[in-house]
Formats: structure tokens, C-alpha cells, sequence
């Protein structure tokens, strides 16, 4: 649905990129619990020339717009988020940034094409990490940015140029090898994770379960009006202190413990120390990142072995 699609060497080179758009002293408003190398871009990189940022749950109207100031030029928005799959009302959000004229910019990896359309919404610019769902086997980086407009296609197309911040062409034909069986998988991650999320909210070990095909998750309502489909990427949060998140995570034999996610075989790891380590603790703790969470990327595997590695890396010893 989009005007024109570019290649990026990285999903942060196309952040980069996309951010670039802005200039000093303007202001951006971003999710709280985006995606680690997101927030350490925007909050440790791009401050220092002169962007400003809020950090907020994007659940709220009246939140959204009590942020926004005289500067405000941008809305970030992930749905589901990285990594508590927090789901963003994209028509609450695009009638905030039409009313204050601001760009709406969405991280769309977690979704895909295949389960959320954003532009469907009024959203203006789609951000990718390719290395993920696109890609689907865990052997590429990548990013794209898919734009809405000739304009904003054009600007983006001098800042890729001028930049250097594109993709490889060997690079680029791995994804779209990928993104060939795209829909298959996602249809099977959808499933697999239903069952590991259905397994894992009844676990005595597990304090509480983030996906929001769960009819308990807060966005589940507007998750299933947005999207096509609920998504592989499963967050746990387990009873107990650091050394049940460590022992867990040492046990797994199936799951593999990695950071990336969407591909093929399913991976796990520990936000606090890995994916989101760049985020400062306090910041974390206030988005609700706890040290006792574990995001679950939920692979092609068959889901009684997917549960039974699970079943067996809670189970007290």
C-alpha cells in the first residue's frame, strides 16, 4: 500500500535514516518500551544533535496529547511493542498527529505486512528490521522504510544516498528469498505461540504472560480490530528472583538463547541483560521491563516440543 520501499543495511540504519527526516530542536514522542537499540539511538546518539524525546506508554489520548509541545514533530509507535507487546490504537494515534500536524512513523517488524497494514490507518512512514519476520531464517541484517507519500519518498531517497546507510545486494536477495514463504510462517508462528502462550498462563513458575492474542491482554480489543493475526513473539515475566530467569534460560534445549527473534527456530532471551541492556534500569523498571521478564520468539517447531522444552525449564529441581 506503500508509494516506494528502500533497502537498508541494518533495521537501525533505517531508524537512523527515518530520524534523520527531522532536524534540531525538534521533538519526537516514542513508546516507553520500544526496542532497545531504538531508545539508545534516539536517547544516547541523536540527543547529542539536538532532538528531544518522550518516552510514554502509547495507551491514552489524553497522554499523548498532554507530551506533545510547540516543537513536536514526530510520533514512533511500535505495535506490538519490543518486548511487551503493547498494542497502539494506530487510528487514536494518527488522529492525534492529524490534529497537531505531526509525522507518524511505525516500527511494523513484530506485525509484518502479512498481519498489519499500517497505511490502511494514515500512517506516514514504515520502518522494518528486515533481519527479522521479512528474512525469516536468522543468516541476514537488513531494514527498509516504506513510505506514503511522493514527497516523503524523495526525501528518503536523498537521505539513503547521501547517507550510505543501503543494503547490500546479496543482502537483499536473502529477504526476498524470505519474504517468498512469509505468509506460511506467519501463520504457523501465529499458531505455535497461541499454544506456548495457552501453556505458559497456567504455569505455576510464571507470574504473568504478554501476547496479545490473550483475551486477558489489555490490547487484545484493538489488536483484534487492527490486525490480521496476533503475531510469534511471546514475554514472560517469572515468579521469583534473578537466579529463576537464569536457570531457566540455562536449561532450554529447543528454544535457543539469542537476541534476535522472527526467524525460523525459536529463540529466547533475557531483555534486562541483552536486548534492552543500552536502556537505564530506572527507565526499564518505570516501562515495566522487569529483571524477571523473558521474551520468547516463537518458532516453526512442532508446539508440543516447543512446550516441553518450556515445561522442563520451569520445572523445580
Amino acid at each position: 500500500g506503500g508509494k516506494a520501499g528502500f533497502a537498508f543495511a541494518t533495521g537501525m540504519a533505517a531508524e537512523a535514516t527515518a530520524i534523520h527526516l527531522l532536524k534540531a530542536g525538534d521533538h519526537i514522542i516514542s513508546g516507553d518500551d520500544v526496542y532497545g537499540g531504538t531508545y539508545r539511538l534516539f536517547q544516547d546518539v541523536m540527543c547529542d544533535f539536538g532532538l528531544e524525546f518522550t518516552f510514554l506508554r502509547m495507551d491514552n489520548c489524553q497522554k499523548i496529547e498532554e507530551a506533545i509541545k510547540p516543537n513536536t514533530r514526530m510520533l514512533w509507535l511500535e505495535t506490538p511493542s519490543n518486548p511487551l507487546l503493547n498494542i497502539v490504537d494506530l487510528e487514536m494515534a494518527v488522529d492525534i498527529a492529524k490534529k497537531n500536524n505531526l509525522m507518524t512513523v511505525i516500527d511494523n517488524t513484530f506485525s509484518t505486512p502479512y498481519f498489519l497494514r499500517p497505511f490502511e490507518y494514515g500512517i506516514d512512514l514504515i520502518v522494518h528490521s528486515t533481519t527479522k519476520y521479512l528474512n525469516g531464517h536468522c543468516d541476514v541484517v537488513g531494514g527498509a522504510i516504506v513510505t506514503s507519500t511522493d514527497e516523503l519518498s524523495e526525501r528518503v531517497q536523498f537521505l539513503l544516498n547521501a547517507m550510505g546507510t543501503c543494503a547490500s545486494p546479496f543482502d537483499c536477495w536473502l529477504v526476498l528469498r524470505g519474504i517468498e514463504t512469509l505468509p506460511v510462517r506467519m501463520r504457523q508462528h501465529e499458531t505455535n505461540a497461541f499454544a506456548v502462550a495457552n501453556y505458559l498462563k497456567q504455569h505455576p513458575a510464571v507470574k504473568r504472560v504478554y501476547y496479545p492474542g490473550l483475551e486477558s491482554h489489555p490490547g487484545y480489543e484493538v489488536a483484534k480490530r487492527q490486525m490480521k493475526g496476533f503475531g510469534g513473539m511471546v514475554s514472560i515475566e517469572l515468579n521469583g528472583g534473578s537466579e529463576a530467569v537464569h536457570t531457566c534460560l540455562r536449561r532450554i534445549k529447543v528454544f535457543a538463547m539469542a537476541e534476535s527473534l522472527g526467524g525460523v527456530a525459536s529463540l529466547a532471551e533475557h531483555p534486562a541483560t541483552m536486548s534492552h541492556a543500552s536502556m537505564p534500569k530506572e527507565h526499564r523498571e518505570k516501562a515495566g521491563i522487569s529483571d524477571q521478564l523473558i521474551r520468547l520468539s516463537v518458532g516453526l517447531e512442532n508446539s508440543d516440543d516447543l512446550i516441553e522444552d518450556l515445561r522442563q525449564a520451569l520445572e523445580p529441581r
